[in-house]
């Protein structure tokens, strides 16, 4: 919280008069009144509504640890409560109570409290730069949230914590060897080895090992879906490009929902840092980037569902394209309809060609370097594979935390990665670069680490390496196989869209493809996923923002009683 200590007064700012006579109109509810040390919600409620305080104190108060609640924050007069997860109703991760002398507080539920965001610049950005700040204060306070006890470096351990922390969501984790809190705890629910890792969720109920579907069911970040709903914007995928198309379609006044199978950002989520985006000269991580995007399409009232699978598409028939709406199918014989679809699913970590590689997903082979990552290999040595831009970050991230780092790349750096990457890794003592190399074999070694054997390409002699980690950074391949319905696609499965298209898929369209449209009408692809595009986040944003005037274009055939924005199209 240290870094925080300066921006206390953005996180726990005092409305003025006129601000809480102007937040006033936007209100859900009238007046409440509590009396003195009246509980008013739980951790664990959901749709808990952010209290504006007009007289005396409203306290809020967070879990430390497994048991004791610890008092966060006492607002006072013309403050206001709550942090992001009253954006979405999501379960709250503290819980209020009237302080000594009772509180008279006025309520904003989630509608009202976007309609007040967005109808009032001013107080607007008050409330959402302190929600924001809250949820990384709870984040770095370490002792919010659910708690996690298992062994450290444990594969499954590591994907609790990745899948939390790539959401935004405040975790502790105890060692069920060491922490003498995480050991009794064990021992007084009689818990076996085979269950760890356990998570206890903010509500109090204990997981035992649980799927990343399981974690998000316990803390609600996964909405209810309603059948019958119909949606004008369906986005697979929360990357850069899905989270953009989002934030301008609801912006707009289109109603959107994104579906993603794990977490917010995409493979840009798993950078360490992004230094060529325009705006952020000094760089910004990719899971900052996705975490304000994240909040951003929140703030304009659309839906996101973590992590939910989607399975297949099935667009409506040639003749009823005016009148019924394509159909998403979900893992658990759920599904979505919406009028159009944006494919937004990215690509997939490629894997290199050794057998059975796969089986250490998680357990010493990582597709990412984040802090998780960094920590379990400190002052170890590792191998990265791989020669692109995000290699390159992966690598000035982890040469600090690490003993050496081998970099294994088949072509000359230059050929791959931007100047000011090759700069600043050449200036680092602990990195050795294998040009012409390939990552050949590797055995699991009795320490949890990994013997592993260097190929040189061109003289074919092999060098052994033990290392604690290995990092791959070696391209990706589209993320298409879910797609069941004909999309055309390009030699390398990357969707084509417009142009792209041949004369005989035109011809069956019946028209001219709008230039970010597949092959099915109304279908959209945009980001990694498309045929041609650039793998750039800049990119992919933009190709966000361009799919919503193409939507407005279709959807004025769809559904003629819908406003569309003017359209060079």
């Amino acid at each position: 919280m240290t870094d925080l200590a300066s921006r206390l007064p953005q996180m726990f700012p005092v409305l003025s008069p006129a601000q809480i006579q102007l937040a006033s109109r936007f209100a859900s509810g009238a007046t409440q009144t509590f009396p003195a040390g009246a509980k008013i919600s739980d951790i664990g409620d959901r749709d808990v509504p952010t209290w504006l305080v007009l007289d005396g104190r409203l306290e809020a108060y967070k879990h430390d640890g497994l048991s004791r609640n610890v008092l966060i924050v006492s607002h006072d007069e013309g403050q206001f409560s709550g942090e992001v997860s009253q954006l979405s109703g999501r379960p709250a991760l503290a819980c209020f109570r009237a302080g000594p002398e009772g509180c008279r507080l006025l309520p904003f539920d989630a509608a009202h409290l976007k309609a007040l965001i967005i109808g009032s610049a001013e107080v607007g950005e008050t409330i959402m730069r302190a929600f924001i700040l809250r949820r990384v204060g709870l984040i770095d306070g370490g002792s919010a949230g659910s708690v996690l006890i298992g062994i450290p470096g444990n594969s499954q351990l590591v994907r609790l914590q990745g899948f939390l922390t790539r959401n935004g969501y405040p975790n502790t984790v105890l060692n069920a060897e060491e922490d003498i809190e995480g050991r009794a705890f064990i021992e007084r629910l009689g818990i076996l080895p085979a269950d760890l890792p356990l998570m206890v969720c903010p509500n109090g109920t204990v997981l035992k090992h649980p799927s990343d579907a399981e974690a998000a069911c316990c803390l609600g970040i996964t909405p209810e879906l309603d059948p019958n709903k119909i949606y004008d914007v369906a986005v697979v995928g929360a990357g850069p490009s899905g989270l953009a198309a989002a934030v301008y379609a609801a912006s707009e006044g289109l109603s959107v929902i994104v579906v993603d199978e794990r977490a917010v950002g995409g493979q840009a989520g798993s950078s360490a840092r992004i230094e060529n985006y325009l705006g952020f000269p000094t760089g910004i991580s990719g899971q900052a980037l996705a975490g304000r995007a994240f909040n951003q399409a929140l703030k304009f009232g659309a839906e996101i569902a973590l992590p939910v699978s989607v399975t297949g598409l099935v667009p409506p028939l040639p003749g009823e394209l005016a009148s019924k709406p394509h159909q998403i199918l979900l893992e658990g014989n759920r599904s979505i309809r919406a009028y159009t679809v944006v494919i937004a699913s990215g690509a997939r970590y490629r894997r290199p060609d050794i057998p059975h590689i796969e089986d250490y997903d998680g357990a010493g082979v990582s597709y990412w370097a984040s802090a998780i990552e960094a920590k379990i290999c400190e002052n170890e040595e590792v191998i990265l594979v791989g020669g692109g831009n995000s290699a390159g970050q992966a690598i000035a991230f982890l040469s600090p935390r690490v003993k050496r780092l081998h970099l294994i790349v088949r072509r000359d750096l230059s050929e791959t990665m931007s100047t000011y990457l090759i700069d600043r890794i050449a200036a680092l003592p602990n990195v050795d670069i294998h040009v012409g190399c390939e990552l050949a074999s590797l055995t699991e070694d009795a320490r949890g680490g990994f013997n592993t054997i260097v190929r040189n390409l061109l003289d074919q002699n092999e060098k052994s390496f033990d290392v604690r980690r290995i990092f791959l950074f070696i391209g990706a391949d589209p993320n298409t196989a879910w797609i069941k319905c004909r999309i055309s696609t390009d030699d390398k499965g990357f969707i084509t869209t417009g142009s792209g298209l041949s004369e005989t898929v035109v011809a069956e369209l019946g028209r001219t493809p709008l230039p970010l449209e597949t092959s099915v009408p109304n279908v959209f692809a945009i980001g990694d996923v498309r045929a041609g595009s650039t793998k750039r986040v800049a990119a992919a944003v933009g190709e966000g923002a361009a799919v919503v005037s193409e939507i407005h274009a279709a959807l004025k055939f769809i559904r003629p009683d819908k406003p569309s924005l003017p359209t060079a199209l």
